[in-house]
């Protein structure tokens, strides 16, 4: 499956399943364009039939003269011998393994905290309260919660814990307990815990900023943007903006973390489309690492993104890529999440089929312990998985998150961003569609683009 595009100057070829990228002349990207789209991939040895060359001088001689369309294609059949242009899928007779996969758990987002300080319009999880009640998690849920990670983590010894909300500072001595819990267990059980913390700030200080510094791998910071923009959709309960209290205390936090292992995390909403003007803000007070992302939300809310917002989305991210380019080159570049991609590498064959691991390797839990398959889900009862006390009691919604992947759906088929999103939000396609098997189509459209985006990246600061 071939992918090509045009963006700020540059012909790029994606093949899909290799993920190997080509920057190209216009003649060989016409070239590629010509013989992409039949029922089968062609083979090298397709390639080198003399009615292939035939054909192509028939579809491109007005543009391009023969010996040139020769000279291209010699440079496409080597490519695709190579295994870097044309290459076959053999992804999809995995799935069966994948799906086969035992439940072991490998991180936690503990709700440790049913209760935020702000009242941000757009919030998922009500101002904390995921359909349900204020609460904060005690020390002896947050202890078995770390109990049944341990229990159910099989040989994996690294483990990861997130602190989340609401917001977790309410509730920040059961935080340092349960680190403190968890270290101890790392002598006794040989795992290692990776601690992370997402907060809005309003409660930090130097004392919280010292053990988090000591103990937390990460720490995601919550910003809008602009003062303008964060404070309309992150106010207080009184109506109060929260930017002035808490951008200085992030600025410190950064710095102390010498501007690594952390995220300013932002999101956007329709009523600030011109988003691209938030993340250079977040870079123009000294940010280095940061996301912004875009607003889920159902079509009554009036800050929801509809589909006729997308051209202006995707002129946000173009932009975007421009300026970080000429940033990066003038030795003032900075992070964005959505853009950050690894040509080399990248996720094992299991994640770029499935993703997250949402419901079988990554669960939520709240302040009484219930389990989750991920914390967008917590609250909706028909995903209540079990508890900390009895551990999954409804295994059959671990296997229906099992079974989500790439060719469950058939919008990822065709889709040539599939082994980058990996499927996308399942949270976001059940709240949309009443199902995880599909995928929340506006979500899909700004995905292809940060990809393309990204990769552009990638060809400019190559040269």
């Amino acid at each position: 499956m071939i992918h090509q595009y045009q963006n700020n100057g540059y012909n790029i070829v994606l093949d899909v399943v290799s993920g190997a990228v080509h920057v190209v002349d216009e003649l060989c990207y016409d070239v590629i364009a010509a013989l992409s789209g039949g029922a089968k991939e062609p083979t090298a040895a397709g390639l080198r039939k003399p009615e292939v060359l035939e054909e192509l001088v028939q579809k491109l001689g007005g543009r391009y003269g023969g010996d040139d369309i020769k000279d291209a294609l010699a440079d496409v059949t080597e490519l695709t011998e190579a295994g870097q242009l044309f290459v076959e899928d053999t992804y999809e007779s995995m799935i069966d393994d994948v799906k086969k996969r035992k439940t072991v758990v490998k991180a936690l987002c503990l709700h440790i905290a049913h209760d935020c300080n702000l009242a941000c319009r757009y919030c998922f999880a009500e101002e904390g309260e995921y359909h349900g009640r204020r609460a904060l998690m005690s020390f002896e849920v947050g202890k078995k919660a770390l109990d049944f990670l341990i229990a159910n983590s099989g040989s994996r010894r690294n483990l990861e814990v997130d602190f989340f909300g609401g917001e977790p500072l309410m509730n920040w001595q059961v935080v340092e307990d349960l680190v403190a819990y968890g270290r101890q267990q790392e002598k006794l059980r040989d795992k290692h815990f990776r601690f992370t913390v997402t907060t809005n700030g309003v409660l930090l200080n130097d004392e919280i900023q010292e053990f988090i510094n000591q103990e937390m791998d990460n720490v995601v910071l919550s910003l809008d943007g602009r003062r303008e923009v964060n404070d309309h959709m992150r106010p207080f309960r009184s109506g109060k903006g929260s930017y002035d209290l808490i951008v200085p205390k992030f600025q410190k936090l950064a710095d102390s973390r010498n501007q690594e292992k952390y995220y300013i995390r932002g999101t956007f909403t329709r009523e600030n489309l011109d988003f691209s003007e938030d993340i250079l803000h977040f870079a123009d007070l000294g940010f280095t690492q940061m996301s912004i992302e875009p607003v889920v939300g159902d079509a009554s809310d009036p800050y929801a993104i509809r589909e006729e917002d997308l051209p202006k989305i995707m002129e946000e991210y173009d932009k975007l890529a421009r300026v970080m380019i000429q940033r990066e080159k003038e030795g003032k570049g900075f992070q964005f999440f959505h853009f950050m991609i690894d040509l080399d590498g990248g996720p094992c064959v299991a994640k770029r089929l499935s993703g997250c691991g949402s419901g079988t390797e990554y669960l939520a839990v709240t302040p009484w312990g219930d389990l989750y398959p991920c914390h967008q889900f917590v609250g909706q009862e028909e995903f209540l998985m079990g508890n900390v006390e009895d551990g999954i009691i409804k295994p059959e919604i671990a296997d229906d998150f099992r079974s989500c992947n790439v060719y469950s759906k058939e919008k990822c088929r065709g889709c040539f961003a599939k082994f980058y999103c990996s499927g996308g939000c399942m949270a976001n396609a059940y709240h949309f569609h009443g199902t995880i098997h599909d995928t929340y189509d506006i979500g899909c459209e700004m995905q292809r683009k940060r990809v393309e985006c990204a990769i552009m990246i990638k060809a400019a600061l190559a040269e």
